[in-house]
């Protein structure tokens, strides 16, 4: 604990510093490259989506003995085959079937086999059907809140900050999360249901909120620049970005772990079901946005400015300095042990 609030406090005074900046272009690679894996997956291996999203038949069965899935599972194949069934159990005593849709006559010969194959009573196995029309309607409705949210989140970044580039930088770091969260649910086959997507948003407020706080220290640190004789544009951004990176570190695991715990006590107390999918999207996307934060947004910000003339004159006119007075041509990073009064 010593050694990382020492790391901490050497990175909010720049004795030493992350390359987030100096590597953007690396970092960008990399996250470019993600985000194409997390496109092509679905593309290749589609999503997990519960029956909200895709229509079907679900039977809710209680009072079980035993909410092993396997007994559910055989029960409906003896009756009608394949069908797509999915079995999730809900508590010790209760599991959730779903199907494909189904007619009044094979909906009737399931619940038959289940109360047979679980030894329970008849008013212990209800079931309901999802049509697909319903289904698309959601879909419409959370593709809608999620472009009503993006608009609504560049309008107020570009608001606040001033500047279409940093606004830019910060809708670019809300779309990583995205593709890369929705890449890893459908490689990791996480039901996509309507509970996820309310996580998923809740995500996405978490990391405009982080973004902005990052983005925050850099707008103060970069002002008057040109005035600035000591460090660079791009260092002055770098030094925002480590100066705010404990406190992203801390912020996240402090989210992560009652989401861990949630998603514990979820999966192996309570079973699968509402509590899970809001906690499961929120654990995974939450650390996806962190990341996205320190090395999406702010290195993209830095490289969107990079080529003003400004900007450029102003780094010229600190290199020269250097050179005059031999000092480093760059402000320390990670591995220094260089007080930043040496880069002065």
């Amino acid at each position: 604990m010593r050694k990382f609030l020492s790391w901490g406090n050497d990175l909010h005074s720049g004795r030493t510093s992350i390359p987030f900046v100096g590597r953007a272009k690396l970092w960008l690679t990399i996250a470019a490259a993600l985000g194409l894996v997390s496109i092509a997956i679905p593309l290749i291996f589609g999503f997990n989506l519960g029956i909200a999203f895709k229509g079907g038949s679900e039977f809710k069965v209680d009072n079980v003995s035993s909410s092993e899935t396997q007994v559910a599972e055989q029960a409906v194949t003896s009756v009608l085959g394949d069908v797509g069934t999915n079995v999730v159990p809900t508590s010790d005593t209760s599991v959730d079937v779903t199907t494909e849709q189904l007619t009044d006559p094979q909906m009737q010969e399931v619940r038959d086999a289940l109360v047979s194959a679980y030894s329970i009573d008849a008013e212990d196995v209800t079931s309901n059907f999802v049509g697909p029309e319903w289904g698309q309607d959601v879909t419409d409705k959370m593709v809608r809140a999620l472009v009503i949210f993006l608009g609504l989140a560049m309008i107020f970044m570009a608001i606040y900050f001033r500047t279409w580039k940093m606004s830019l930088a910060a809708i670019i770091g809300l779309v990583a999360v995205m593709v890369v969260t929705v890449g890893i649910y459908s490689a990791t086959g996480f039901e996509i249901t309507p509970e996820a997507i309310i996580g998923f948003l809740t995500v996405l407020s978490f990391s405009l909120y982080d973004t902005v706080v990052v983005f925050d220290k850099i707008r103060e640190n970069t002002k008057d620049f040109e005035d600035n004789v000591h460090m660079k544009f791009s260092e002055l951004v770098n030094l925002g970005v480590n100066q705010t990176t404990v406190r992203s570190i801390n912020t996240s695991v402090i989210a992560v772990l009652p989401i861990a715990a949630i998603l514990f006590i979820g999966v192996f107390l309570l079973g699968a079901g509402t509590l899970t999918d809001i906690s499961l999207s929120l654990f995974v996307g939450t650390i996806v946005a962190a990341l996205s934060t320190l090395f999406v947004a702010s290195p993209l910000y830095g490289l969107l400015r990079s080529r003003e003339p400004a900007v450029r004159a102003q780094e010229a006119a600190v290199d020269e300095r250097r050179r005059e007075k031999n000092l480093p041509d760059r402000a320390p990073v990670l591995g220094d042990e260089v007080p930043v009064s040496a880069g002065l």
